[in-house]
């Protein structure tokens, strides 16, 4: 391709720019050879003419076509060159965030200078076990290359992290290892990872500053390796160190600060445990305020110091060591404050003898004050002969200060470093190690000295290694390709690190000059200048001889030589050394003691002063020569042993800006580190030979649109790859056919798209020429159509205008005709209705005299009527009046008759006679009665007397008065009273016509009133109908809402209960991973401490012991303390104390029962205390004190006995158990015996304890007589005298005798005592009673006020809400009317299956007893017979029980679970083992046999365990035993004789329930042990379904010629990818779970779980696929969402032909669905934002923003999603409240529930196969 075609018009180039240093431009003409000039328009659409080099014919960089841009990898580039790298990673920074980008095998990260959610722990597990090239660039991908490449290779890995300071190298060395820790673990319980990690925060603080380019740079250089075992997890780790900044110790520059650890440890002075260290704030020291601002804004230098403090103590730093850490690093601080005076002469100085400082420095370090004060202003000077001491000047003892505060520091490092080492150090074997090397980048400033000159050379050695490795994969990968290989010219540094390491180099002659006694930076300067002026790698500056150049691969460096001899040397003088190694503190001394000083550490400083110390001062020197060069260079050489003995890795950290600004790029500072860190360089050799490449596959798909058509039926890929290549690019040179892949030289690629571009224009243009032909052929077609129309239409309009104006003449005709007859009809009607209105007033008249007429006869009629009825009634009353004179006559005759007789009666005697019996005592009370009425008649006569004179005076007094008045009036006032008498008359005449004008208003107005009363009533009436209809529609209101909020109550607590399930299941799923993790733990610990004549125990114990999570015995509630005593000892002493469960029962009974006891002890004081009470304390009589003591007497004998009986029935009770289980244990158990036997027991039992109470009421009768005896014998004595004095009776004169008056007495005494106690027990219940009414009272008051606040409350409501409230109150009632009566039945329920438990337990023992002896019976009699007789037995019907014997109870599970195979089961009933276990557990409870039970079931439970840890990636395997074990949980369920789970069972289904015993505790660990299967079994599904789902899902083409393959950069040929084609597609997963699916139903597994394992699988379809999305660029494009939702729809094809739509498996995958509906959406308009918005409902604003800015097109013809519509996105999208998370919990699994499935089959069909092996199994 000619340079022509290349530079033709439109095409984009790179020019320099000052500011951007690149800028982009477009040709306007094409160029043509020999032009001096290119003709550009900028973006600004400004032109400028760009001048060309003609000699060299250097023409501006291409630039790479839009579709290439913002790669992952800049190797996929078309044209490589710096201005497209440079464009590439500021689109991909600045747009899309993205700050990691691949360079080939380079790393590269830009610092953001923010927060970025791309580190957590899901982001890690979603690069673990990825290639390298198949999620986006991260630094977490190039830890899994390592670790990869280790555990596939066997080779040891580095990561070189490098950059300038402030680029981020720390924290990308920080997350690898974070990754590693992560994915690996630790290979023992030392928690090693965590030290691991602990020892960054250690480093950083003893080892990192502040500086001018970053707040948290590292001043030194670390290598960390960790070590790997076999297994590849974490067993130790170790670290190196290169370099450290000693100078920033004593010196900082401007706005620097020193070791973050002086300011943490001077935040954290106020401590009291710092208080000895007199440290004040960091500005009162020397040594931490030169840099001025002491501070780092935005971090808390305290909190960072307890960070450190925690660190140390997590890697094994002990406390007192820490302590003295922290004195060494404050007497680096005094020691700096310490203030020297120079003397007068100028050639010596001294230390005040006052200076705090420095006695704190040495109270710190634990020396003498004296001697570090003498030599710090001396010095000692050994010659041949003889010793001189020698004074120093002031500048020399602050440099010797300095010096000594340097090596202090440096020694305290080195000492940290190596406890660290120790710390991360194992005993175990590394088996391989991944080294993480965090170095110093390339450094220029404007002064550089000897720190910057080292730091440059180890970027040359390794830039060095560098190229040599890139060249070396480069080299590797052409002849894996079988292409010709031709030497590529890369740079070589080696001539410039001659220049500094080789023999007489720049290193060997700065050693040879410190060796110099009088050397200076001078001379060592002109020595350079002599030595390498000609070399082409140094310079000598023109203005300066002080300084000299390096020509470094990076770029040309001056350095200043002042200061490097001194820096070289490190000059510290012994004296002081010694000093310190005289140290009272252990860890100063060992600071400074090397390995070969042993004996004089201990010498005294006498001695220091005395000793000749030649062979010392030897070995001293000769330690002291290793100069600080040296050691960098050994360290180094060292250094680049293990990297070159290693595969290394690159990460190339970039600095944006040096304002550290977040996401803010600046185009200079990038490029000059881009060269500095060798990313161009690498650049240039990948352009150097054929930097594109395409595997054929991918090659052909992407470009067989330039195949020509008569080419496509070839089948060769290759061929025809190989033709379109020859035919398009005629330059063989171009490119090159490998093996597996196509080369192309740098711009291939690009012309190659051009030419796609081209054919795809081409076809575009045809197709819409077609297409815009067509849509003028339509257009026509519609326009003449629409003609036709308006003609027809027109036509119709004219012939409908006709016929209107027709219609309209013919009604108008009808209008007028209608209109005159109207008229006519109304005059005629008018004449009518006045005619009529005539006669209607003329008869009216003659009507209303008629009326009158007959009116006034009826007035005459009534009158008559009435004076005819006053005559009738005036004759009728004179009739009347006669009689009754007549009568009145008659009958006074009559009773004068009568009482005449009468009178006679009543003289005679028998009458009185009858009138005085009983009439004395009437006489009395009469008489008494008139006693008291006289004197109340006395008394009232009395009063009335006064009364009487009282008026007389005041009538008397008034008539006085009286009389005085009329005096005084005369005569002449009669006529003036006669006229007020008149007035007064009138008045009240006036005053009675008012009343009776306001009665008449008052009754008018009352009917008033009643009539409105009436209609109020009524209106009122009405409102009231209306009220009931309107809360009839507000009940059926109020109960739909009422049912929504039921839904919405039963939608939370199903909600609620899922969470809680989730939480047991974790829980279950933690118990089985740390039981797996002490197994494992457990076989380490036999395998490591495996000795002879030492061996696990083989027994099954260890086995019950650990799965002794459950109780033993659950035959049912043991509440009963005699119960389970007995039970205790039927199973014996042994298997007691074994059996954890019951004892901690029985604890808890007997801590019951003690409670108890106290609490009853408690209300027999308060009892004795109210008795005690109730004695009156005025009268203490002797009787009173007798009733006391016979009634407790009595009471005591009574609970004495009861207790008696109580213990005596209790051993009778247990011996006749004992002798039942006695006589059932002689005699075999047969056939149940009669009821009637069994009754003539109860009724024996029920006589015993009647004959029982009646003795025992003998008995108190007894004891209570014998007490009273003794009573009445003690108190006679004193009682004597008062009973003597009442001897007499007052109704009887007869003589008693004093012995029978005394024996009386008692007898009465005895009685009233007795009535006594039964009235103060009536007392004691009726005051209880009392009480409780009372309470009861008070409680219905409380209620009552409640309510009728309740209902004050409920007034002030509306109707709706007094509805819904009282609907709520009610349903309060009744919930806790149920909550009560739930109660209640639950305890009845419980004392009823206790009852019918124990009557079951003694029926089934007296029937084992009779049918024992009726066998018994009948051997006697078959041994009686004389002759033989043969007995036929009766068949029976098979019982559904299995028995075995105990023995065989370990062949049993052997057989059945351990060493069965699903297999051998193919054609039997599903879940068989299931139902052949619960038949032998039948069985067992049918005999009673708890132990059996016990034992059966934990082997089952254990030996299910270990087939499922045998097989623990078995599915089938898996699946078997996840359905047998909810098969025997619902048949523990179904058959547990609970009413809840036998709904569905039939009649003989319920025969074979269990009997005796209650397994609801086993059924809770069976239902655990079902989940931790549930949990195995999607474990291996995910495991299998993982690998496939990426590659189906993603990257497989479901619909043929959808996606176009864009060019592939480097890492697509990554070393991990694995050999062959290893990619799936969608039908591999749907085989794979069909195979899922039919496995499950062949085994019989509950559909219910099947739904649940698909639900879970779809959602890690769902959760790993969009996570890939979310990580990877290449797949967000819009062909993707259409594979995407092509796939979606196939599994929910899938889903629904298995009739598993109903799972909820779809609803998991909406996530998924919504983000190939997002890759296919129009991205342009705020429409297309809110249709966006309102869509993506399921994924995260942070996902959706994630998939914008991955969103990439495959053709030039799709455009770009634009930063302002990602904004508009985000601006939109604020107000979710969504997870921080971007990636799905791929690893989250739903809680599971085993809803209860009851089986249809009968324990007595099931037939066992002969294949089990089961012969020793019986038929019951």
């Amino acid at each position: 391709m000619s340079v022509s075609e290349l530079y033709s018009q439109y095409t984009r180039v790179w020019i320099p720019d000052p500011d951007d240093v690149w800028r982009s431009a477009e040709l306007t003409k094409d160029y043509k050879e020999g032009d001096k000039s290119l003709q550009l328009r900028l973006e600004d659409e400004t032109i400028q003419e760009y001048p060309i080099d003609v000699q060299n014919n250097q023409l501006p960089f291409l630039r790479n076509p839009d579709i290439l841009v913002g790669e992952n990898d800049l190797t996929a580039l078309s044209y490589l060159h710096e201005p497209a790298v440079l464009h590439n990673l500021k689109v991909r920074f600045l747009e899309s965030n993205h700050i990691y980008t691949y360079c080939g095998i380079v790393l590269v990260a830009i610092n953001p200078y923010d927060q970025l959610p791309i580190y957590g722990q899901d982001v890690i597990y979603a690069y673990s076990g990825q290639n390298m090239g198949d999620m986006d660039p991260h630094i977490f991908a190039v830890a899994e290359e390592a670790y990869k490449q280790m555990a596939r290779d066997e080779k040891n890995q580095s990561i070189i992290v490098s950059g300038e300071s402030g680029a981020g190298k720390t924290v990308s060395a920080k997350y690898a290892m974070r990754y590693f820790t992560t994915v690996s673990g630790s290979a023992s319980d030392t928690n090693i990872e965590e030290k691991v990690l602990a020892s960054s925060p250690i480093m950083e603080a003893i080892g990192n500053a502040k500086t001018t380019r970053n707040d948290n740079s590292s001043r030194f250089g670390k290598y960390i390796q960790i070590g790997f075992d076999k297994r590849y997890r974490i067993i130790g780790a170790n670290m190196r160190t290169y370099l450290l900044e000693k100078s920033r110790v004593v010196f900082q520059a401007d706005d620097e600060r020193n070791y973050h650890i002086f300011y943490q440890l001077c935040a954290a002075a106020s401590l009291p445990e710092f208080k000895e260290l007199a440290l004040t704030c960091a500005e009162d020291f020397f040594y931490t305020s030169q840099g001025g601002n002491t501070v780092i804004e935005g971090v808390d230098d305290a909190e960072d110091f307890e960070k450190t403090r925690q660190a140390f103590t997590l890697v094994g730093v002990r406390e007192s060591h820490q302590i003295s850490i922290f004195k060494i690093i404050a007497s680096i601080l005094h020691l700096g404050n310490v203030e020297i005076q120079a003397e007068r002469d100028g050639e010596s100085c001294r230390v005040s003898p006052e200076d705090e400082h420095l006695s704190d420095f040495c109270r710190l370090l634990g020396v003498e004050r004296s001697q570090m004060e003498h030599w710090l202003c001396h010095r000692k000077l050994v010659t041949t002969s003889e010793t001189y001491v020698k004074t120093m000047s002031l500048q020399q003892v602050v440099n010797a200060r300095d010096a000594l505060a340097k090596h202090i520091y440096a020694q305290l490092f080195h000492w940290i470093v190596e406890h660290v080492n120790k710390a991360l150090h194992t005993s175990l074997k590394q088996h391989s190690f991944i080294g993480v090397l965090d170095i110093y980048g390339f450094e220029t400033f404007e002064v550089n000295s000897f720190e910057q000159f080292c730091i440059n050379y180890a970027n040359e050695k390794l830039q060095q290694q560098f190229n040599s490795h890139v060249f070396k994969l480069e080299q590797e990968e052409y002849m894996k390709e079988q292409i010709p290989w031709t030497l590529i010219d890369f740079y070589d540094n080696q001539p410039c690190i001659d220049l500094i390491e080789a023999k007489l180099g720049i290193l060997d002659l700065l050693d040879e000059e410190c060796k110099v006694p009088k050397g200076t930076d001078q001379n060592w300067t002109q020595k350079l200048y002599d030595r390498h002026s000609g070399s082409q790698h140094f310079q000598k500056p023109r203005m300066s001889n002080k300084a000299f150049i390096v020509i470094h691969f990076a770029d040309k460096v001056e350095y200043l030589s002042d200061g490097f001899l001194e820096k070289n040397r490190d000059t510290v003088y012994e004296e002081q050394i010694n000093i310190l190694k005289a140290s009272k503190f252990p860890l100063v001394a060992d600071l400074f003691h090397d390995g070969k000083d042993s004996a004089p550490a201990t010498t005294t400083s006498s001695r220091i002063n005395i000793r000749s110390s030649r062979p010392a001062v030897k070995a001293s020197n000769k330690e002291h020569k290793k100069t600080v060069g040296c050691q960098f260079r050994s360290s180094l050489h060292l250094l680049m042993e293990t990297l070159n003995s290693t595969t290394p890795h690159y990460v190339r950290c970039i600095k944006p800006n040096d304002e550290k600004l977040p996401f803010h790029f600046n185009p200079k500072r990038a490029v000059q580190q881009l060269r500095a860190c060798g990313v161009l360089e690498t650049i240039r050799i990948s352009a150097a030979g054929y930097p594109s490449r395409w595997s054929y596959h991918d090659f052909f798909n992407r470009y067989r649109v330039l195949v020509k058509k008569r080419d496509l039926a070839s089948t060769d890929k290759k061929a025809m790859c190989r033709s379109l290549l020859e035919s398009l690019i005629k330059d063989p040179d171009k490119f090159q056919f490998g093996r597996t892949k196509i080369f192309f030289r740098a711009g291939q690629v690009a012309y190659l798209e051009k030419l796609r571009a081209d054919k795809f224009r081409a076809a575009t243009i045809m197709i819409q020429k077609t297409v815009r032909g067509w849509l003028q052929k339509v257009k026509y077609r519609r326009l003449k159509g629409a003609s036709l129309t308006l003609q027809r239409y027109c036509r119709g309009y004219l012939a409908r205008r006709l016929a209107e104006r027709l219609r309209r003449s013919r009604a108008a005709v009808v209008l007028q005709k209608q209109y005159r007859m109207r008229r006519a009809r109304r005059a005629y009607q008018r004449v009518r209705r006045a005619a009529g209105i005539i006669q209607a007033f003329a008869r009216g008249m003659f009507v209303r005299r008629i009326y009158h007429q007959v009116l006034r006869e009826h007035k005459a009629t009534v009158i008559q009527k009435h004076v005819r009825g006053w005559m009738a009634r005036r004759r009728f009353q004179r009739l009347r009046g006669a009689a009754i004179v007549i009568q009145c006559g008659f009958r006074r005759l009559k009773a004068k008759q009568e009482l005449k007789a009468l009178k006679i009666e009543a003289r005679s005697a028998e009458h009185l006679k009858r009138l005085n019996v009983g009439m004395e005592n009437k006489i009395v009370q009469l008489q008494r009665k008139i006693d008291d009425q006289n004197k109340e008649l006395k008394t009232l006569s009395e009063q009335l007397s006064a009364i009487t004179s009282t008026h007389d005076m005041e009538v008397e007094k008034l008539k006085k008065e009286l009389a005085c008045y009329q005096q005084n009036q005369g005569e002449d006032s009669g006529p003036q009273l006669q006229e007020e008498v008149e007035s007064l008359r009138t008045e009240l005449q006036r005053a009675h016509s008012e009343r009776k004008v306001l009665e008449d208003t008052h009754t008018r107005e009352k009917d008033e009133l009643r009539k409105r009363v009436a209609d109020l009533e009524q209106e009122n009436a009405l409102l009231k109908d209306e009220k009931e209809q309107l809360n009839n529609q507000i009940l059926c209101q109020s109960k739909d809402d009422f049912a929504q909020k039921s839904v919405k109550e039963n939608l939370v607590m199903k909600k609620e209960l899922e969470e809680e399930r989730s939480r047991h299941q974790n829980l279950v799923k933690e118990y089985s991973r740390l039981e797996q993790r002490y197994d494992n733990l457990r076989d380490e610990m036999t395998i490591l401490k495996q000795t002879p004549g030492h061996r696990r125990n083989p027994s099954n114990q260890s086995s019950l012991e650990s799965d002794s999570n459950y109780p033993s015995i659950s035959t049912s509630e043991v509440g009963d303390t005699e119960d389970t005593l007995q039970q205790v000892e039927e199973i014996g002493l042994e298997k007691a104390a074994m059996d954890m469960t019951v004892f901690l029962k029985l604890q808890k009974r007997v801590r019951e029962l003690e409670q108890e006891r106290k609490k009853l002890q408690v209300q027999l004081e308060k009892k004795e205390q109210q008795d005690g009470k109730r004695v009156p304390a005025e009268q203490p009589s002797n009787d009173t004190d007798l009733d006391q003591d016979a009634d407790l007497a009595y009471n005591s004998l009574k609970r004495q006995e009861l207790e008696s009986e109580n213990k005596k029935l209790k051993n009778e009770l247990n011996e006749l158990r004992k002798a039942v289980a006695d006589q059932a244990s002689e005699h075999s158990p047969a056939a149940a015996g009669t009821p009637d036997s069994y009754s003539l027991l109860l009724n024996q039992l029920r006589l015993a304890n009647e004959e029982l109470e009646v003795r025992k009421e003998e008995v108190l009768i007894l004891r209570t007589q014998i007490v009273s005896a003794d009573q009445r014998r003690l108190a006679g004595k004193g009682s004597e005298p008062n009973i003597n004095a009442r001897t007499s009776w007052p109704n009887s004169e007869k003589h008693v005798d004093q012995e029978d008056a005394i024996e009386a007495y008692h007898g009465v005494c005895q009685t009233n005592r007795l009535l006594e106690a039964q009235l103060q027990t009536q007392s004691r219940e009726h005051e209880e009673e009392v009480d409780n009414l009372k309470t009861q009272l008070e409680a219905l008051k409380e209620e009552m006020d409640r309510q009728q606040q309740t209902f004050c409350q409920t007034l002030l409501l509306s109707p709706e809400a007094q509805v819904e409230f009282g609907v709520q109150q009610e349903m309060s009632r009744l919930t806790n009317e149920n909550l009560d009566l739930k109660e209640l039945v639950e305890k009845l329920e419980k004392n009823e299956r206790k009852l019918k438990k124990q009557l079951k337990i003694c029926m089934k023992k007296v029937q084992d007893l009779e049918a024992a002896q009726a066998l018994a019976q009948s051997e006697r009699k078959r041994h009686e017979l004389n002759r033989q007789v043969t007995v036929q037995r009766k068949e029976k019907d098979f019982q559904g029980m299995l028995e075995y014997h105990k023995e065989d109870e370990a062949l049993l599970i052997r057989n059945l679970v351990t060493e069965l195979k699903p297999q051998a089961l193919a054609g039997a009933v599903p879940c068989l083992p299931a139902y052949i276990l619960y038949m032998c557990i039948r069985h067992a409870d049918y005999v009673n046999d708890d132990l059996k039970v016990h034992s059966l079931l934990t082997s089952t439970i254990n030996g299910i365990k270990k087939v499922l840890k045998k097989h623990n990636e078995d599915f089938e395997m898996t699946s078997f035993w996840l359905s047998n074990t909810c098969r025997l949980l619902h048949c523990l369920k179904q058959y547990s004789g609970d009413e809840g789970f036998m709904t569905q069972n039939s009649a003989k289904q319920n025969e074979h329930c269990l009997k005796n015993f209650d397994l609801t505790e086993y059924r809770q660990v069976l239902s655990d042990l079902s989940i931790q299967i549930y949990q195995q079994l999607i474990k291996i599904a995910e495991g299998l379904l993982q690998p496939m789902i990426v590659s189906a899902m993603l990257e497989n083409e479901s619909i043929q010629g959808l996606s176009g393959v864009k060019p592939t950069g480097y890492r697509k040929r990554t070393s991990s990818m694995p050999e062959g084609d290893n990619s799936y597609c969608l039908e591999a997963i749907i085989r794979q779970m069909n195979s899922f699916h039919t496995v499950m139903c062949d085994q019989g597994l509950d559909p219910e779980i099947i739904l649940q394992v698909f639900r879970q699988l779809f959602y890690m379809i769902n959760a790993v696929t969009l996570n890939n999305l979310l990580l990877r660029k290449d797949v967000c494009s819009w062909s993707t969402g259409m594979q995407l939702r092509y796939n979606i729809s196939q599994l929910e094809e899938w889903l629904r032909g298995r009739n598993l739509h109903q799972s909820g498996a779809v609803e998991t995958m909406e996530p998924l669905i919504q983000a190939a509906q997002l890759l296919q959406l129009k991205k342009k308009s705020p429409e297309d934002a809110e249709a966006i918005c309102s869509l993506c409902t399921a994924l995260s604003t942070q996902q959706i923003v994630k998939i914008l800015n991955l969103y990439t097109p495959l053709n030039e013809f799709e455009e770009r999603v634009t930063v302002a519509f990602i904004r508009t996105i985000q601006a939109q999208l604020q107000d979710r409240n969504d997870p921080q998370q971007l990636l799905l919990d791929f690893k989250h699994m739903f809680p599971v529930l085993f809803p209860f499935n009851p089986s249809s089959l009968t324990m007595d069909s099931i037939h066992i196969p002969a294949c089990l092996n089961l012969e020793f199994l019986n038929e019951v």
